[in-house]
């Protein structure tokens, strides 16, 4: 390595690929500037800031947590790369729900501190915020997920998804799925018709989150490549025979 910055590449998202639509209002022109040689953190803050100001990584001090660093100084240490692009564009969309991960976090580094274990609130809070989805679904298909029963979810319940809205959340997810695979799956939560918009998910997931709330984790597993119209080849129903991604729950 040249210890050059690693510059998020103009090609590197296919903003076309259906999990990425939602967050192309902003991911473009940031993208653009960045692999113009825009730094990173300059680039998101050309963009309305609701909640954070990006600054570069080096400002977040040695041995200092960052996510208190984040809730003491309104300030989100950013490095360059896909990784954080997408965390800088979840602050951009999702103000209200990011703020509320970092508050719950911050909080919950005060009253335990950060050495050891994170302890259940703090890693469903990460769990969420790297690997999360909201899901707005038909109770059939809600009920088909949560039982893992793949066939009927994917197959026989196929013409409902017409009536689904999923949004994928998580920046390390979003990060994963700019190369997919079929083994990528994300925590998803039942968002309760909640998304019409990008701005009524992030009311609803605000409101949603407390440390009681993510305690319980409130989520289950979505292999996201399953769900209809989100990949070519699971249209042929052989696709969801593979049982080392469509696992059966567990005492099932």
């Amino acid at each position: 390595m040249d210890g050059a910055p690693h510059f998020v590449k103009p090609d590197a998202v296919d903003w076309a690929a259906p999990w990425f639509g939602p967050w192309r209002e902003g991911g473009e022109r940031i993208a653009l500037a960045s692999a113009q040689g825009v730094a990173l953190h300059d680039a998101l803050n050309r963009e309305p800031q609701p909640a954070v100001r990006f600054v570069a990584a080096t400002e977040l001090p040695a041995g200092m947590a960052y996510e208190r660093f984040i809730f003491d100084t309104g300030q989100c240490p950013t490095r360059e790369g896909l990784h954080d692009f997408f965390n800088g564009l979840a602050w951009l969309r999702f103000p209200l729900a990011k703020g509320r991960l970092n508050e719950i976090q911050a909080a919950q580094i005060a009253a335990q501190g950060i050495a050891g274990e994170r302890g259940p609130v703090r890693d469903a809070a990460t769990l969420f915020d790297e690997n999360g989805a909201l899901l707005d679904a038909p109770p059939p298909v809600w009920e088909a997920l949560l039982a893992h029963d793949w066939p009927r979810l994917f197959i026989t319940l196929r013409p409902l998804w017409k009536n689904t809205r999923l949004l994928v959340f998580g920046h390390a997810l979003l990060e994963k799925l700019v190369s997919p695979r079929k083994g990528l799956t994300a925590h998803v939560w039942s968002a309760q018709a909640a998304i019409e918009s990008i701005a009524d998910a992030d009311r609803w997931l605000a409101a949603q989150l407390s440390p009681q709330a993510l305690a319980a984790k409130p989520f289950t597993a979505l292999p996201l490549l399953g769900v209809p119209g989100w990949w070519p080849e699971n249209e042929d129903p052989a696709f969801y025979d593979d049982a080392r991604i469509f696992r059966q729950r567990k005492g099932s």
